[in-house]
């Protein structure tokens, strides 16, 4: 974010008197306006001007605009938390546009979105909308699979009473639907910025992201997981107990099966229409040799069982 200097941009000094800003805002005003200017830049500068003036003019804007000068690593610091944090909702554009202009980023950090001054009248009536809130939000997988509420604390760009922008923090409560998907976004009607005039409030949009599970690896609907299983289960075939999100459930396995066989329980993924699927697959795992016992059978396995798992390898 670029810092703005008003003054300069007027040819003002600090002190300037209201009236030294009207007459310099007029001056220039005439030598920029893109219906008079024949200046390529007549349009930009125009609207520079008109930004400085809108802040310059107005008392209570002066005045922070005067406190925030000497002390850019404040609101340096402030923009950059706001890029980083996701827990912090910010607005992604101002009110519509009157003329094909906006404000720059500097003038909407600390004072909010742009007021209307084409024709510089304060009293003129203006509405627009607030504009919409963005925020990121995490949930447990679970939460997909029979809905949920919960509560979460967010931050707010809120202006007080001189218009300085400030971290407002909220608590709302929000309905997590059943089967939502990861990247999809929940809308709160009228939980965005404040409306100008006579126009409704913004939206804040949340969009919805799954934490990660010890269990579960999520591709879109489906869920994948690793299950291990013993030796003589994946030998000779056995029925399992498999956890899943809704349940534990019993799993066969077919005989002969190895490491990295993988089974399909269809619709049990996550809730859609069509639901998704679980992949499983099978991790064999043999128990520890540390006893007598156990080294004794192995050597038994080991004289009986004429395997090579390496003969593909040739060796």
């Amino acid at each position: 974010m670029e810092y703005k200097d008003y003054y300069k941009i007027m040819g003002l000094q600090r002190n300037a008197s209201k009236d030294e800003i009207k007459r310099a805002y007029r001056k220039l005003a005439r030598k920029y306006h893109p219906d008079i200017s024949k200046e390529p830049e007549a349009e930009a500068n125009f609207k520079e001007l008109s930004e400085a003036y809108e802040v310059l003019r107005d008392p209570k804007k002066r005045a922070t605009y005067d406190r925030l000068d000497p002390n850019l690593k404040s609101w340096q610091q402030f923009d950059r938390q706001a890029d980083r944090d996701s827990s912090f909702d910010f607005n992604k554009g101002g009110f519509d546009d009157l003329h094909g202009g906006t404000f720059s980023d500097f003038f909407e950090a600390f004072f909010g979105h742009k007021d209307q001054y084409t024709d510089f009248n304060p009293s003129a009536q203006f509405n627009a909308r607030g504009s919409d809130h963005h925020a990121s939000v995490r949930i447990d997988l679970e939460d997909a699979f029979y809905g949920a509420t919960r509560s979460i604390d967010l931050q707010k760009q809120e202006a007080d009473s001189l218009g300085v922008i400030q971290a407002v923090n909220r608590t709302l409560n929000i309905k997590i639907p059943k089967g939502i998907k990861d990247g999809q976004q929940i809308r709160l009607s009228g939980q965005g910025s404040n409306g100008m005039g006579q126009g409704a409030k913004g939206d804040l949009y949340l969009e919805v992201h799954f934490n990660p599970h010890p269990l579960y690896r999520l591709e879109q609907q489906d869920l994948h997981m690793q299950l291990p299983v013993t030796p003589w289960e994946a030998a000779l075939g056995a029925t399992v107990k498999l956890p899943t999100p809704a349940g534990v459930v019993d799993l066969k396995i077919s005989p002969g099966s190895n490491s990295g066989s993988k089974l399909r329980l269809k619709g049990r993924g996550i809730p859609s229409n069509p639901a998704g699927d679980i992949y499983v697959i099978l991790s064999v795992v043999t128990p520890p040799g540390t006893s007598e016992a156990a080294r004794k059978l192995y050597k038994e396995m080991a004289k009986t069982m004429a395997f090579n798992p390496r003969v593909k390898m040739g060796v």
